[in-house]
This record gives structure tokens, sequence and C-alpha cells, in this order.
């Protein structure tokens, strides 16, 4: 036997199911065997591959092992005279096998093989050719200088970026996204070192396959897709945690005296800086626009107070230093938190979101204003003016946003994808059916020839490209993907199969599309989430009820509905009575998506499956918030 694959799977079924049918096919041409370990996976993957793949070798643990335990369970097993670890979140061509194991008959010192790795995007992976994490080159990866000087001999090691990605050559360390070995090499330097749960343990073998006398070598003729991100989130601060961690126990593994010690201290301080900056990052990442929205209405209140102190009241000094200081940004957080609950952070933003938003908290702020002292009563004026502002500059913000994504200066950014379908009209038809099914809006054009790619797409303003793998070879998607690169977002629909799925990020768990749908409501979690609200919601509004039923048609009905949410027997927010047997079950929904006013069935069904689909716990936020706010005299 020539070849044993080996593919370790956690919670990935439907990329699994894509790795799978491109092993297949490259399994024709080479005499092996491809072994599946999945490590407690609670997605059905174990089912999934032994209904679709019976010709799979599954070992089908019963807790998760770990990456290196895993793969050691079927290393042990394997017969083949080479061994490859391989992603379940890859696609491997037709050829990479036949070539893969061609360049290891003819080269006899090789222990290792690595191949060209691309990602969703097209993008090269500079992890598909790397150098031995030293010290030195730990430091210059973790503080920068890798990246500012990537093709330096000196700062550029750990990607090895003075080699060009498209020739062959020596490399010291293998990536175990492809991994392929030969048996005779691991007989004799021994498997992957179970203290690497997950990370590490690839760098950790690699480097022990040369120290046994042989070479790692990068194949640049055998191009795979690694999507990335779907065994863990790139950008979070466990990750870093993980990762350095395994580095650690690298380094004490490897290293000695000093260099242990030294590379030890860097990691650790490395971590500490790593996890801040990852930390911050996605801070500032996820609050970027309120951020934005703040700066933008302070600086507006703050010019409106020059104008109107100098102009108006004639004395610069009118403002005391407290009202820049403490009243302004109350006003601000008072603003920027309405329009969180009335939905103005929400994608597709909406002008009468904010506007209402904005509205609501200049109401409130002029309320309290008149129970304030007189000393604290600056001005009437510019409240009013410091909310038309904020509406103005929220507009504009999410204007520019429009202009820059979607290249148009329209202010709600509503309309579908553009999706090309590559594929024969009955696969096209396919595709198409199954976007359409799963509630995808889109305008489509279909193509047979995969040339005419890069004429049409510009001219029908393409955004997303899918290619139907029963009329393409593997080969010959990669190719094109790499070719065209990042300008687009791609996704495949494999033959037999009604998923189509793709990756457009590393931190994301990739995208896909499937009429198996996956009810976000129907996610324990959320479920979780949906009753802590409703239980302080409910609770909030019993202590406010003097207030808050004002606007309610019956105080008695206010009451009653707290108490039902807070016993459980309703939710604040779902379902309109319609047919929702096939969807997640909840409680009766004292509001329900349609304000509970009367609405047709199918429009019904609609609105009740995409809330069960794409449920959040802002959209029960907003649904609440314009109920509350919403006269019922």
């Amino acid at each position: 036997m020539k070849l044993s694959v080996v593919i370790v799977n956690y919670n990935v079924r439907f990329f699994l199911e894509q790795c799978l049918y491109a092993v297949q096919k490259a399994m024709v041409h080479v005499p092996g065997e491809v072994w599946v370990v999945d490590n407690n996976s609670a997605d059905g993957s174990v089912e999934h591959v032994e209904a679709l793949f019976p010709w799979v070798r599954i070992i089908a643990n019963k807790k998760n092992t770990g990456f290196s335990c895993a793969n050691n369970q079927a290393m042990r097993e394997a017969q083949g005279e080479y061994i490859l670890l391989l992603n379940p979140d890859t696609v491997v061509a037709e050829d990479t096998f036949v070539k893969c194991v061609a360049f290891m008959d003819s080269h006899k010192d090789a222990g290792g093989l690595g191949v060209k790795m691309i990602d969703g995007k097209g993008i090269f992976l500079p992890e598909s050719k790397r150098g031995l994490p030293t010290p030195a080159v730990a430091f210059f990866k973790m503080f920068g200088l890798a990246s500012f000087f990537p093709k330096s001999k000196t700062f550029g090691r750990y990607h090895l970026g003075y080699l060009d990605k498209d020739e062959t050559n020596t490399v010291e360390i293998l990536s175990g996204a492809f991994m392929l070995m030969r048996k005779e090499a691991l007989d004799k330097v021994g498997l992957l070192d179970e203290t690497f749960f997950m990370y590490g343990e690839d760098i950790d073998l690699s480097y022990r396959i040369i120290k046994g006398g042989w070479q790692n070598y990068y194949l640049s003729n055998a191009t795979i897709i690694h999507y990335k991100g779907e065994s863990t989130k790139k950008g979070s601060v466990n990750y870093v945690k993980v990762f350095y961690k395994a580095m650690i126990i690298f380094a004490q593994k490897h290293f000695t005296g000093g260099s242990a010690n030294a590379f030890a201290f860097l990691i650790n301080s490395a971590v500490v800086v790593r996890a801040m900056m990852t930390l911050l990052s996605n801070i500032l990442s996820s609050a970027a626009l309120y951020i934005i929205d703040a700066l933008l209405i302070f600086a507006g209140v703050f010019a409106l107070e020059e104008y109107w102190a100098a102009n108006i009241k004639f004395s610069a000094s009118y403002y005391p230093a407290q009202f820049l200081s403490l009243v302004v940004p109350s006003y601000i957080f008072l603003w920027i938190s309405m329009v969180f609950l009335s939905g103005g952070y929400q994608k597709p933003y909406r002008l009468g979101s904010i506007i209402r938003g904005v509205a609501i908290g200049t109401l409130i702020i002029a309320a309290v204003y008149g129970l304030l002292p007189n000393e604290w009563r600056f001005s009437r004026a510019l409240i009013l003016l410091g909310g038309a502002w904020s509406i103005f500059s929220m507009i504009l913000t999410r204007t520019i946003y429009n202009l820059s994504r979607h290249g148009q200066f329209t202010f709600e950014a509503t309309s579908g994808k553009n999706i090309l379908v590559a594929g024969s009209d009955a696969e096209a038809s396919k595709a198409i059916q199954l976007l359409k099914t799963a509630d995808v809006d889109a305008e489509f054009t279909i193509i047979q020839k995969l040339v005419e790619i890069k004429a049409l797409a510009p001219l029908f303003d393409i955004n997303e490209i899918i290619f139907c793998a029963a009329d393409f070879s593997f080969k010959e998607i990669i190719a094109t993907i790499e070719q065209l690169g990042p300008a687009f977002e791609y996704k495949i629909l494999n033959a037999n199969s009604n998923v189509i799925i793709g990756s457009n990020s590393k931190n994301t768990a990739g995208d896909l599309y499937t009429t198996d749908v996956n009810y976000m409501l129907g996610n324990p979690l959320s479920l979780q989430k949906k009753r802590l609200f409703d239980v302080l919601t409910a609770s909030a509004l019993i202590v406010l009820s003097p207030i808050a039923a004002l606007r309610q048609a019956s105080f008695s009905d206010f009451i009653q509905d707290c108490f039902q949410v807070l016993s459980g027997k309703k939710t604040w927010v779902g379902y309109i009575p319609a047919e929702t047997k096939n969807l997640p079950a909840i409680a009766p929904a004292t509001v329900t998506l349609s304000f509970n006013q009367p609405i047709d069935d199918l429009r019904a069904g609609l609105l009740n499956k995409r809330y069960a689909k794409h449920y959040t716990l802002q959209k029960d936020i907003n649904v609440l918030f314009k109920w509350l706010t919403k006269s019922k005299h």
C-alpha cells in the first residue's frame, strides 16, 4: 500500500464532506487507505461519513483527545509507505497525491513533504514553508520584524520569505494541515508528541525528522486550499495562549540551558503582549463604529458649544468645564444607547432606526433636563442641535461605509449579492435552487466555462463565485481561485451534495448554504440567552411598570404579561401565529415579529423561519424596544 491519509475531525461535518470528496478523486491513481478520527463531534460527523463514504475507516472517540493523540491512533494502524496528515478544512487536487508520492519516490532523502497552500480567497499561506523557531527567529516573528522584512534571510526565517513560493526547496518545518511523511522515518523518530494538545506538534515532528537524518521539502507545483479557522478562531485570546504554550513545550524539549530559558521568557512575554493586543484589537473592531460616532458627536457638540457661547451668549466662558466633561458625554451615551436599542447598529443600516433612536434619546434628555436644578440647565438649544448633529454624523458614517463597501452612495445597502454560478445548466440550476431554499437574496449569472469568469465578472458586478464540482475538477477550481485572487468570495457545490461551502475569513467557522437548515434559535446557548433576557427585562419592567405601562392600553394586561414572561409561560419576542412545527420550539410570544398585527400565513411563515435561522439577542431587544415605545392607545 502506497499512501495512508489521516484526517482528524472535530465538529466540521460539511468541510469534512468536501475534503473527502476531493480525497476520493485524488486516491484514484494511488493505492491507499483513508482514516477519519473523530474527536467526539456533536454535529453528526461520524454518521455523515458512514452514510456518504463507507470506504473510509473511522475511529470515533468518546472524548476530544487532541490533535496529536487522534492522529497517532490512526498512524499506528496505517499500512501505507507514506502517511499524510490532512486537515478536514482542505481541498486537494486530483493530481496532488500522485505528484507528492512521485516526489517522495524520487527523493530518498525526503522524510517529510509539504505543498503550496492557499486560503479560501486564493491568497498564498506563508506557513506552507517555515523555518525552525529558534529564540532569534521567534523574537523577529513575535515583535514584527519578520513582517517588516519578509524577504530578509535574517528576519524572515519564520516563513522563509526569501524562498520563492513557486520553487521547490528544502525547508525545516512542515504544516500539520498537509504533512506527508515517510513511514520509515516515523518508525525511527516516533509519532506526534501527545504532550502537544493542539499546535506545535507539527513543528516538533518536523524537527525530529531532520534530526533523524532526513530532509523536509516544500513542493511548489502542488497547490491545495486550506480554509483555516475551522477548528479554532485565530483572532482569539485563547488561540494566542494555546499556540505560545505549545512553543514553550517545544523549547523546553529541544533547547538546552540559556537558549531554553531565553525562549521561555520570550514566549511568556509575547503571550502577555499579544494577548493584550488581540483583546484590544477585538474590542476596537467590535466597538469601532460606536467610538467613531461618539467622537464625531462630541466634536460637533464642542463646535456648537463654542459658537453658541461666543455668538449667542456673548461669553466664551459661558459654559462651565463640567458641561463638556460630564454633561455632553452623558448626552452622547444616551443617544448612542437609544440608537443601539432601535437597531441603528445592525446591518443593513436603516435611516429610520437612527432617527428614532436619537429622537427618543433627545426626548429623555429634555425630560431629565426639566427636573435638574438651574445650575445644571445649560442649554435646551444645544440639546436639540446636538441631536440633529448626531443624526447627521451617523448618517454620514454609514453612507461612507456603503460607498467603501458597496461602491454606492445609497444609505441602505439592502441589495443582495451578485453570484456567478460556474457549471452545466443542470448543476447550476441545482445550485440556484439550493440558494433560494436557503433564503439567499441574490442575482444569478450562469457560465459553463471557467475562462469566461475574468471577462464576465466585471460586467455583472459579481462578488461571489460558486463552482459546481460535478462539472470541473478540483484542480481547475483551485487554479481558478488562485488566479483570480481575493477580488471575489468563492464556494464549491460538490457532486451529490446539498451543501455549498467555502470560507472567506480565517476567523470564522466557514460560510455555507444548505437545505439542511441550521437554526440559531435551536442552539442551547441562544435559548439560554433568550431566557436570561426575558427574566431580566421582565423584572426591570415590573419595577418600572408605572412608567413603562403609560404607553400600553391596559396596565393590568401589561403587568400580567411581565409575570407570564418571568414565569416562562411566555417569551417577550417570538413567532407570529402560523405553522411552526419544523422550527425550534419556544414559548408563545408577548410581542410577535409583526407587532401583533394580522399578517398572511405565507409571509408569517417566512418571517418566522428567518427569525429562527438568523436569531440574535439584538433582534429581541429591537422588537421589544419598538413595542414599548409605540403607543397602544
